[in-house]
């Protein structure tokens, strides 16, 4: 598989094999990633955090949902992928894709939520007729690491939430497993999120 950055799936002459840790097989192989390529993920996630920012919230949240029916769709595959590299059994994997549907679905709906708050100053004296109030804005570029025991779903709860909110993520998966995450970048960018929103670097 390749590394994602910017919507351009990247190889490099460098690999990384990955292993089932149950029997040792090699699962899959994916490119060390350059300090130029991390260069290259920030300058993008910079352009991307400009473009995810302006977009409106229902936008967002449909991309998550639509994410989020994509993999319902493939749970199978995503779950033979997690107990490839990851080692769990059959029923542990299918069973992490389902908490990772329900992160998804979950960040969808808090995407709608996201607002700020009036708050009157008159409870304290001396203040009459002033109101306060303030709005949520992104972050900007987010950097994700997730660790190898749940690669799928802990990777959602990074991203799901980021996007939700606005931002642009850089994920950087555990190198034992990221062939799970790397197929999850597929499904983003199928549900239509900005290309410069999301790079996965290996």
């Amino acid at each position: 598989m390749k590394m994602l950055i910017g919507g351009k799936w990247i190889d490099r002459d460098k690999k990384i094999e990955v292993k089932n840790p149950f029997n040792g097989k090699t699962v899959g192989v994916v490119p060390q990633a350059e300090i130029n390529d991390c260069e290259t993920a920030i300058s993008t996630a910079c352009k991307g955090a400009a473009e995810i920012g302006k977009m409106p919230l229902f936008q967002r949240a449909g991309i998550l949902y639509k994410t989020a029916e994509l993999l319902e769709k493939q749970l199978d595959k995503f779950a033979i992928s997690i107990s490839n590299e990851v080692g769990k059994t059959i029923k542990e994997a299918s069973g992490e894709v389902t908490r990772a549907i329900q992160t998804l679905k979950v960040a969808s709906e808090e995407a709608k939520q996201i607002h700020g708050e009036t708050i009157p100053f008159d409870a304290a004296p001396g203040i009459k007729n002033r109101q306060g109030f303030y709005s949520r804005v992104p972050l900007g570029v987010i950097l994700a690491i997730t660790p190898f025991n749940f690669p799928l779903n802990l990777a959602c709860h990074k991203l799901a939430p980021a996007i939700a909110a606005g931002n642009s993520v850089i994920l950087k998966p555990a190198s034992a497993t990221p062939l799970t995450d790397l197929q999850l970048g597929e499904l983003f960018l199928e549900a239509g999120l900005p290309e410069n929103a999301l790079s996965i670097i290996t």
